[in-house]
């Protein structure tokens, strides 16, 4: 694994000097480790739960899977319904049963893996690999041969009709181009689920489309014949809602233009935050040989239109990793539009030069439009005081592009803050095209606290003999409420984004709304490319 230790604080390089080499290949599943201590059990799954996850099947092409699932507290599945959209193996199939053979496992440390019995495109059986925030909320991937990908996984309430003001996030990939495709926006539904607002789309990062008129149709699913729909001059797209709760939506695209999954949030507010907006973006650049890109820092907006001095930014440009911590940037923002945004007039920003803003119940949603790159993310509003704490145990998805095997990596870990600057932990990683999962690989490394909101974690991840794809990783993270921790790799092996929560076993469920975590933004590569 090769890192850039210029990026790293002298807490983390002494102690980690040289992290371990890519010695595993990732093709088997190993023996767990010890987990660290918690009180996480089978019981912290009871109830039915919506989950997410997108990323590539083992022919290197797109897919996104939406679904439920009914735990009944005890390690068993008792039923619910999944759609899949994968053009490499069917057309998009919804509301497939999930049998009531399906079952689950947790350890003490919150992570757990699902076997979910169900009639899809993959065959009769699904694994799932998660993480719990707690009794509400976890991390999840597909974790099998079929497929790797991230997404989350939350406790969903009984009897929800959608209503009222959404901002929306959707990514995935163009069926036609294999390009990545994202889209933004919002809308208001109307009696009878008439939906009407505005749409933000960018596709391959050389085509977009912004501040586009919105209209369709929203009807909350799962259902055999999905009727949602969103139309544009730019795009239009038929999909099935999975309801968490009034105030937030999952989408999954059900029909033969592209692979789009997401969230739709509450737009309670139509007013950008003002004060330190802790963000990241993810995505790639045409203009460098379709380079990953990974972005993260802090805005500070001052209510005047203006996105002050004091904001500061990292990155990771193809594992070209910003020399400093933090390098000051400005921009400016103005409203284009009701509950929507223009970011624009960056100074010393590397990334994108123009995005479309959507303030939410989950975050103020970003999306590229300048036809330079396409990067999609959130910014949060940080909550004064906001800290990472010692003696915490905390769940984490990772989830990017491996640059020396040119495959995407999804790994879900499970760490706790120990003694000093220490952190100990277990992470489970897949990865595909061709890969196969890792179960219970060490974990070891260092922190360094934040200062300003800004902090570090280094870390190897086995042996070896045995380790993940890039041996470790470098992270920087982001403060926002003391809970929730997006991040970014800054490393020079991959480029990934990913976020980490603290746990609490004894949580059964989070008084907010949970903040939007970014799907991954797909291009068509690898086997895929050389079977068309």
């Amino acid at each position: 694994m090769s890192l850039r230790n210029g990026l790293v604080l002298s807490v983390i390089a002494s102690g980690l000097a040289v992290l371990v080499g890519c010695g595993g290949n990732g093709a088997s599943v190993t023996k767990p480790v010890a987990p660290p201590s918690g009180t996480f059990s089978n019981s912290n799954l009871n109830g039915t739960y919506v989950f997410s996850i997108s990323g590539v099947d083992v022919m290197g092409g797109p897919y996104a899977l939406v679904g439920t699932l009914t735990a009944n507290g005890n390690g068993g599945i008792t039923g619910g319904a999944l759609d899949m959209n994968d053009p490499d193996f069917s057309a998009p199939v919804p509301n497939t049963a999930v049998s009531s053979g399906s079952s689950y496992t947790i350890g003490i440390d919150g992570r757990g893996r699902a076997t979910i019995n169900a009639t899809s495109p993959f065959g009769a059986s699904l694994i799932f690999d998660f993480v719990l925030q707690d009794s509400a909320h976890g991390l999840i991937t597909e974790f099998d041969g079929n497929a790797t990908g991230s997404g989350t996984l939350d406790l969903q309430s009984s009897g929800t009709t959608a209503s009222g003001a959404y901002a929306f996030s959707l990514s995935g990939a163009s069926f036609t181009s294999g390009s990545p495709f994202a889209a933004a926006g919002n809308f208001t539904v109307s009696n009878g689920g008439t939906l009407s607002g505005l749409e933000d789309v960018n596709e391959g990062g050389v085509n977009a489309f912004p501040n586009e008129p919105l209209t369709g149709t929203l009807a909350v699913g799962p259902s055999s014949n999905p009727s949602t729909t969103l139309n544009s001059s730019a795009f239009s797209g038929l999909f099935d809602v999975f309801a968490i709760n009034a105030s937030h939506l999952k989408f999954i695209e059900m029909d033969t233009t592209a692979t789009l999954v997401g969230d739709a949030y509450s737009q309670t507010s139509t007013t950008m935050p003002t004060g330190t907006l802790a963000f990241v973006v993810s995505g790639e650049y045409p203009s460098s040989s379709s380079d990953p890109f990974a972005a993260g820092g802090f805005m500070v907006t001052d209510g005047n239109g203006n996105i002050t001095s004091a904001s500061s930014e990292d990155y990771n440009e193809g594992g070209n990793v910003s020399a400093t911590l933090g390098a000051p940037f400005t921009a400016t923002y103005a409203a284009g539009g009701t509950g929507r945004y223009t970011l624009s007039n960056f100074a010393t920003f590397v990334g994108g030069t123009t995005y479309a803003a959507y303030p939410s119940s989950g975050g103020v949603l970003l999306l590229e439009i300048d036809n330079a790159g396409i990067t999609m993310g959130a910014a949060y509003a940080q909550t004064s005081g906001a800290t990472f704490a010692a003696s915490q145990g905390y769940g984490l998805n990772l989830t990017g592009s491996n640059l020396s095997s040119d495959v995407e990596v999804d790994d879900i870990a499970e760490f706790a803050s120990g003694t000093g600057t220490s952190i100990t932990g277990v992470i489970d990683e897949n990865y595909d095209p061709q890969g196969l999962p890792s179960y219970g690989i060490a974990l070891t490394g260092t922190y360094a606290a934040p200062v300003g909101g800004r902090g570090q974690i280094a870390a190897n991840a086995g042996n070896s003999s045995n380790s993940t794809l890039n041996g470790g990783f470098e992270l920087v993270f982001y403060t926002v409420d003391g809970t929730t921790f997006p991040f970014i790799e800054a490393d020079n092996g991959q480029v990934s984004a990913g976020v980490f929560v603290a746990q609490n076993p004894s949580s059964t469920a989070s008084a907010k709304p949970h903040m939007f975590v970014a799907p991954p933004l797909v291009r068509t590569h690898g086997a895929e490319q050389k079977k068309k």
